[in-house]
């Protein structure tokens, strides 16, 4: 589908509110697409979730501090994946950030691949004059003790999959529901707590792949999600 230039190329696909196993069996097609050579390039999926509760590879259920029929009563899943980190929330007004990137062909190991979702996520903040950074209790950003965006990476077959997640206008009361990514004793922000405004999410998404573009030395080639699946089901 891309030409290789002097830049590298990735796909870019624009998603609305999507239910998170939809956008998760999404996922798992694309990894198994590239790794048959069904698809041939990286790329990028942006999109917001309904709200839902996942759950990663080191647990987390422990760290759920309410009960099951309270979620039943708020009709909020559970759901457990395969990616790194513990439990944590998506609803709308959190940006999330799906990379399917085969790592040898982009040049850089998971731990540098990590950094560099952080490095986006930084660049944003700071784009919003926010000054965050890492912390060493947990990958993602920080400002102060208080969370603003979250990583959690799966790789398969040399693919990575998953990706990070950016609170911009999301409510952060169910965080207050677990333990955000299993620690005990901290906070979670987002850009419009910081801010004491609303920001537009059309805004951060420009934004953010304005930064995926810098971080990764990478042009972004936005394409539909029709036309992605017309890619896997022609070869």
């Amino acid at each position: 589908m891309v030409n290789e230039h002097d830049t590298k190329q990735w796909l870019h696909v624009d998603l609305p509110v999507t239910d998170y196993v939809d956008a998760w069996r999404l996922q798992q097609e694309l990894v198994k697409a590239r790794a048959e050579k069904r698809m041939n390039d990286d790329l990028v999926l942006l999109l917001e979730h309904p709200p839902v509760f996942t759950v990663g590879r080191r647990g987390g259920r422990e760290n759920l501090t309410v009960t099951e029929d309270f979620l039943r009563e708020k009709g909020i899943p559970r759901i457990e994946v395969e990616r790194g980190g513990n439990i944590t929330f998506h609803a709308p007004g959190q940006l999330v950030v799906y990379p399917i990137i085969k790592l040898e062909n982009a040049g850089f190991d998971i731990g540098e691949f990590i950094t560099r979702l952080e490095d986006v996520m930084l660049q944003t903040a700071s784009n919003y004059g926010l000054s965050a950074e890492r912390n060493s209790l947990n990958r993602g950003i920080w400002i102060g003790s208080n969370k603003l965006g979250s990583i959690g990476i799966c790789v398969r077959r040399g693919i990575a999959f998953h990706g990070l997640a950016l609170n911009v206008n999301i409510s952060l009361e169910p965080f207050g529901w677990i333990n955000p990514c299993g620690l005990h004793g901290i906070g979670v922000t987002s850009l419009e707590r910081e801010l004491s405004r609303e920001i537009p999410m059309e805004q951060v998404r420009a934004t953010l792949v304005r930064n995926i573009e810098k971080t990764f030395e990478v042009r972004l080639l936005e394409t539909s999600l029709q036309e992605l699946q017309g890619c896997m089901s022609a070869r």
